[in-house]
């Protein structure tokens, strides 16, 4: 996939990206956003917070050292989706213990990202985290972000009934939730595979990823871009895109 096709400029967009923003979103009027490494940035401290807690869980559940806690947590998320979905299938663990657990981290780090608060405020329409984390998680991170107020609710894995994206069911539960139309709505997300559920639903689908010069926490799987046809755009500065579509919407 070329990015250079997928990404307008977000200083000065030429007047076809412009208008291929106005085509795909002018008729959006709910916006999705996936919250670890979307709404923050890939080189973030908080997903290897979540990564480590993970591991402990492990290690202390099964009294397993590091090294084979690790191996567990990365089988039960290449099987499962979640390690949390292998632990319910596989253990029988209480949902809440260990998310309330890996969540346990210092967001202290995290510095606000006021330009991304005002373009997410200047969207048209009704706006929603869709995280395979838990609901309190996506609520702490948003405000240090500054995006508390920003979003009417946060859905998450409890709320999916412990079925992760990119699973179908997932994406079920959270249009009968909301009651929303998957083809007003447009996902944000930073794991391609699970823009294939949405754009196959009709919603309008944004890869976030890092930039070139960025540190990337995530799996190497994480980064995999497999079916480029699920991706409407493509864009390593979040804030800046959506500057880019609030810019269009105005002019149409």
């Amino acid at each position: 996939m070329n990015k250079a096709l997928l990404e307008p400029s977000v200083l000065a967009p030429s007047a076809s990206a412009a208008a291929k923003l106005r085509v795909k979103f002018a008729h959006i009027d709910a916006w999705i956003f996936d919250l670890d490494n979307t709404l923050y940035p890939s080189d973030s401290d908080l997903w290897p917070q979540i990564d480590r807690r993970i591991t402990l869980f492990l290690m202390q559940r099964f009294g397993l050292d590091g090294l084979s806690a690790r191996a567990l947590h990365k089988y039960y998320y290449q099987r499962y989706g979640t390690t949390l979905r292998g632990l319910i299938d596989e253990d029988s663990a209480d949902p809440a213990e260990f998310l309330a657990f890996v969540h346990d981290i210092d967001r202290s780090n995290l510095a606000p990202n006021l330009a991304l608060a005002a373009e997410i405020a200047a969207l048209p329409g009704r706006k929603l985290i869709f995280t395979n984390g838990s609901r309190d998680h996506a609520l702490r991170t948003a405000a240090q972000l500054g995006l508390g107020e920003m979003f009417e609710d946060a859905f998450d894995i409890v709320a999916a009934n412990m079925m992760p994206k990119p699973a179908p069911a997932a994406y079920d539960s959270f249009f009968h939730k909301f009651g929303l139309d998957p083809k007003r709505s447009a996902m944000f997300e930073d794991i391609a595979k699970n823009l294939v559920v949405p754009r196959a639903l009709g919603m309008t689908t944004t890869l976030v990823i890092a930039r070139d010069d960025q540190i990337d926490y995530r799996e190497a799987h994480d980064r995999m871009i497999d079916d480029a046809l699920s991706i409407d755009f493509v864009t390593s500065d979040l804030a800046g895109f959506l500057a880019s579509v609030n810019a269009a919407l105005r002019a149409g």
